[in-house]
């Protein structure tokens, strides 16, 4: 018999959506992937989610709401879906282990990733002072200065923001111009704290056991190098969704990301549903990703009474 429910994806949306569907009897599926977690697996200190006064480790969030979903009885498999088929009624998934599995409705809670410049110093810097969200982790470099890489709108608005926290912003541009909207390049230009550094790029973020001191730049014009003095460092050249496996059935927008009907997580299959990161572009953070994931199970719930499969 097809499963009612199967969720691809186990970060705050597709744990949220699991608790959701087993409160309703929906006796959901929940496949991980190989990134359990998603991007907060990634994620030191999460300070700004709702019921954590004291904040938590994001590898500890997400083993909560795994137990949250497991007391439910959501059946939670450490597999990979990696091919889908929802040209009938009832869905169909195909997992790394070679599992066909089909479904009555799916909730797609995949994620995006963000995208490195792909350094080494990065990598050894990740979550000490290394990082790819300013509203997450802006607040822990408050009164300190900061670098951001990038020259559209997510480094635009990422350099906006810290502009309120810190005294000064070094925006490290790749080119002699901004590819941001025009807005946000007028924004930019006009905040007193932000420095824009043309034509530069990144050769090393340098620093020591206590977190990032420094990023060594260089003019790809000239080939000067010069070194700037940061605590913190933003790579903003924006994310990339994990909805490839999707492309021959769901609606997209150019970047990738899954599109759904306006104040719902319809995607344009019937019983097909997109929550979290993966339909979100904007907001990229847990708590909007929970908030969807939970609208997803109950947009699910609606189609299957609908359906009278529950």
């Amino acid at each position: 018999m097809p499963h009612n429910c199967v969720i691809i994806g186990s970060g705050p949306a597709g744990y949220t959506a699991a608790i959701y569907a087993a409160r309703a009897n929906m006796n959901p599926i929940l496949y991980t992937g190989h990134e359990p977690g998603g991007q907060l697996m990634i994620t030191t200190d999460v300070e700004n989610f709702p019921g954590y006064p004291e904040g938590v480790m994001g590898p500890q969030m997400m083993e909560d709401l795994r137990k949250q979903a497991e007391r439910f009885e959501t059946k939670v498999i450490s597999d990979m879906i990696t091919k889908v088929d929802f040209s009938g009624p009832v869905h169909k998934l195909w997992t790394e282990s070679g599992e066909i599995v089909e479904a009555h409705s799916v909730i797609i809670s995949t994620g995006a990733s963000a995208k490195w410049l792909g350094m080494e110093s990065e990598q050894k810097f990740m979550n000490k002072g290394v990082s790819a969200c300013a509203v997450c982790d802006g607040f822990f470099f408050r009164g300190q200065e900061v670098a951001v890489v990038g020259g559209g709108d997510s480094a635009a608005e990422e350099a906006s923001y810290l502009a309120k926290l810190c005294p000064t912003v070094h925006l490290l541009v790749r080119r002699d111009e901004l590819r941001a909207s025009k807005i946000m390049q007028e924004r930019v230009i006009k905040t007193e704290n932000i420095k824009i550094h043309w034509n530069t790029e990144t050769r090393e973020i340098l620093g020591d056991d206590e977190g990032v001191q420094s990023v060594k730049v260089f003019n790809n014009k000239t080939n000067a190098e010069s070194e700037i003095p940061v605590k913190g460092f933003f790579v903003a050249i924006g994310h990339t969704p994990n909805t490839a496996i999707f492309n021959e059935w769901l609606d997209m927008d150019n970047t990738g990301y899954l599109m759904v009907k306006a104040g719902t997580t319809h995607t344009n299959v019937e019983g097909v549903f997109a929550s979290g990161d993966a339909q979100d572009n904007v907001y990229r953070q847990a708590i909007t990703a929970a908030g969807t994931g939970c609208m997803a199970a109950l947009d699910a719930e609606r189609y299957l009474t609908e359906k009278g499969i529950i």
